[in-house]
């Protein structure tokens, strides 16, 4: 088995992805990207700067192209998974009365069934490299349901379900599973229309009062969560106050989640 590590990112393509394969490849790390979007997969390798990086056009809701993926990477890095980090997802908003079926369901098949599809079938390959990590983005909509993204929290908190359950039945395999939980974060998720509005998800959540993170600053927390021990990190102001909320003042919380988006 190859020394050097090896980390294997979905939605590689852009923000949150790409910036944890810049950080990870400017420690050495052996980076592969996956994404639906080929063009963004080129710009991420372009900025690695020559590092050791594949890149794969995949749909995460495609269970044999994650088979067919996983062998490809880990053929070209010796045999080593050292990160899993499935963290591919689209951001949906608008009052859940007036979402589409087409919408609900692409937010849960994308969301939630692809990050289940990244454990199951990544699980085989993890096993095989000893300390490896499952890293999951969950959300600051994981930890309290919010109005106005009534499905995207859904899928959250199911990823953070999850990552906990996961933690617990892949200790004795020395699997280790962590969850991101991020506050929102300035990415092309955000540039999307909230349902039922002609506003974006990213006016509706400024206007809302929420603090926008900087993406660096994710992939720095998602670089001490896989060395860390502790299963949830959350990371920026608004999942810091939600976290500390939902525990301490649930009764004011629930006043403000409310409080629409819109």
């Amino acid at each position: 088995m190859s020394d050097v590590r090896a980390i294997f990112i979905t939605g590689g393509g852009s923000g949150i992805g790409r910036a944890v394969a810049r950080l990870f490849s400017s420690r050495g790390w052996r980076v592969g990207i996956a994404d639906v979007n080929a063009a963004g997969l080129a710009e991420t390798a372009a900025m690695l700067n020559g590092g050791m990086v594949e890149r794969y056009v995949m749909d995460v809701c495609d269970r044999d192209a994650w088979t067919a993926t996983l062998d490809a990477f880990t053929a070209a890095s010796g045999g080593r998974l050292d990160v899993l980090f499935n963290n591919a997802g689209i951001g949906t908003g608008g009052p859940l009365a007036e979402a589409s079926f087409a919408d609900i369901d692409r937010t849960v098949a994308i969301n939630f069934t692809g990050v289940l599809n990244g454990a199951r079938i990544g699980h085989a390959y993890l096993a095989r490299t000893p300390g490896s990590v499952l890293l999951n983005t969950s959300s600051a909509s994981g930890i309290y349901g919010s109005s106005g993204l009534a499905t995207y929290s859904a899928t959250k908190f199911a990823v953070r379900g999850l990552s906990e359950a996961l933690d617990g039945e892949w200790h004795r395999e020395g699997i280790r599973v962590r969850c991101l939980l991020p506050s929102f974060i300035e990415t092309p998720l955000l540039d999307g229309v909230a349902g039922g509005t002609n506003r974006s998800i990213r006016e509706s959540v400024t206007s809302a009062g929420l603090e926008l993170t900087p993406v660096d600053a994710v992939a720095e927390a998602a670089w001490a969560a896989v060395h860390g021990d502790a299963v949830h990190t959350y990371v920026g102001k608004t999942a810091q106050r939600l976290k500390f909320a939902a525990r301490w003042m649930p009764g004011a919380l629930r006043k403000r989640m409310r409080r629409s988006l819109r």
